[in-house]
């Protein structure tokens, strides 16, 4: 597929210098310009833009640049206008005491979902290191395929090609005909596992929210290390995750 390009390229760069400043912390001018592979006068006038926004400020001691908390702030304010994580949440919450495990509610995104929401298991000292506004692709995560056993074939289809199709671990599925198998079986089972299709150690159930209108939109996941998360352990969860559906789809749709 063709790349899409932004078409303002200076929203484009300002972006990027903004995510690698996320994706690093305090970074110094010629660091930041090498890592980017744009001129040193660019980065600046990049950078000076977003110190005038309020977005990105230099520190005095070293010189170096840093994001402040603004980009915070707007992240705050997005959750807060959310109506349906105001509702998902207390299900969420009674689902992790009930189970004992961190449970998780994502958003589809084009080819991926993003991570929304989460109640982290105060039960286990094992923690894990998802965090809100992480993404994963739709193929390889419990949450991805619930939501993509909602479409049809041609939707499948779609996602499927809009992604960069790689193992991340050795039961990842990467091969067209045998997604499309899975999503049948998680149509009839009503809920989706990630066997460590995505990250060693970790095994989810999780289950979508179906669409008022089309397509499922929301998922939700309750996710722990393998250790716990065994083929019994599995089954006794599928119970609260599905009467947790029930109640999400009361208050959601």
């Amino acid at each position: 597929m063709e790349e899409e390009k932004n078409p303002i390229q200076v929203a484009d760069r300002l972006f990027q210098v903004m995510e690698m400043l996320a994706e690093r912390g305090a970074t110094g001018l010629v660091e930041l310009s090498k890592l980017l592979n744009l001129h040193k006068s660019t980065v600046h006038r990049l950078l000076n833009s977003l110190i005038y926004m309020g977005y990105a400020v230099q520190e005095e001691e070293t010189g170096k640049y840093r994001l402040t908390y603004k980009i915070m702030e707007l992240s705050n304010k997005m959750v807060e206008n959310n109506d349906v994580l105001e509702l998902a949440h207390p299900i969420m919450q009674r689902l992790m005491e009930q189970a004992g495990e961190t449970v998780h509610f994502v958003q589809l995104d084009g080819a991926e979902v993003v991570y929304i929401d989460k109640v982290e298991s105060q039960m286990n000292t094992i923690r894990l290191v998802s965090r809100i506004g992480s993404r994963v692709p739709v193929y390889c995560s419990g949450v991805g395929k619930a939501i993509a056993a909602e479409m049809d074939e041609a939707h499948i289809r779609k996602i499927w090609n809009a992604s960069e199709i790689k193992k991340w671990t050795e039961h990842t599925i990467t091969e067209l005909p045998v997604f499309l198998e899975e999503c049948e079986r998680i149509r009839e089972a009503g809920y989706a596992l990630d066997n460590e299709e995505h990250e060693i150690g970790v095994r989810c159930i999780a289950a979508a929210i179906p669409g008022k209108v089309g397509n499922a939109r929301y998922a939700y996941s309750i996710s722990g290390p393998l250790v716990r998360m065994t083929d019994e352990r599995i089954e006794e969860l599928k119970g609260y995750l599905l009467e947790a559906k029930g109640a999400l789809c009361r208050e959601l749709l």
